[in-house]
């Protein structure tokens, strides 16, 4: 239940992100729309200043898009979580059903002669069950750890910041240079 809990708050974190995302676009392109306007007008200082908001803004829906996919990826495995508690619940009963089938089995051994067998058939099924899930206690374990032990978004981040590749988040002057040229291809 917590984990069913942890899914629905992911997802409504997501949804309040998504439309965090949505304002930061309008923001912008009301800026560009008003930094036009300020170098169509001669006032470049005005228009800088805008530029440099702009720049902080896209960085800021940069990190919400990240936000977003990190929710995206968490949603879908905390719901890959509940499938396998589920299915895991379901063979522990299984288990159940199968540690008290033996053991009624025992107790008619017990007043049976010769139907030792059956209950050695039973104890096998239930180790190698038990077995079974052992190994996927410990497969989800190490893939944890393995999806915990890597991140491409950090590695991708240092590359960029060390200058190798394209940069991660613009600024005020590739801003200015983009408006401008969209001006200069306007008129």
């Amino acid at each position: 239940q917590a984990t069913r809990r942890a899914v629905a708050i992911a997802i409504a974190q997501n949804q309040q992100e998504e439309a965090q995302h949505l304002l930061l676009k309008a923001k912008i392109n009301d800026l560009e729309s008003r930094t036009i306007a300020a170098l169509e007008q001669g006032k470049d200082a005005l228009a800088r200043e805008a530029a440099e908001a702009i720049a902080l803004l896209e960085a800021e829906c940069q990190t919400s898009e990240a936000a977003q996919a990190q929710f995206a990826a968490e949603i879908s495995k905390l719901q890959s979580i509940i499938r396998n508690s589920e299915a895991r619940i379901r063979e522990l009963k299984r288990g159940e059903r199968l540690a008290r089938a033996t053991d009624s089995a025992q107790r008619l051994n017990n007043s049976l002669p010769g139907g030792l067998s059956t209950i050695r058939e039973a104890e096998a099924t239930l180790e190698r069950l038990r077995g079974r899930q052992r190994q996927i206690d410990l497969t989800a374990a190490v893939l944890m750890e393995m999806d915990q032990a890597t991140d491409p978004s950090a590695i991708i981040s240092k590359l960029a910041d060390a200058g190798c590749g394209m940069p991660l988040r613009t600024t005020g002057g590739d801003v200015l240079a983009r408006l401008r040229a969209r001006m200069n291809n306007a008129a």
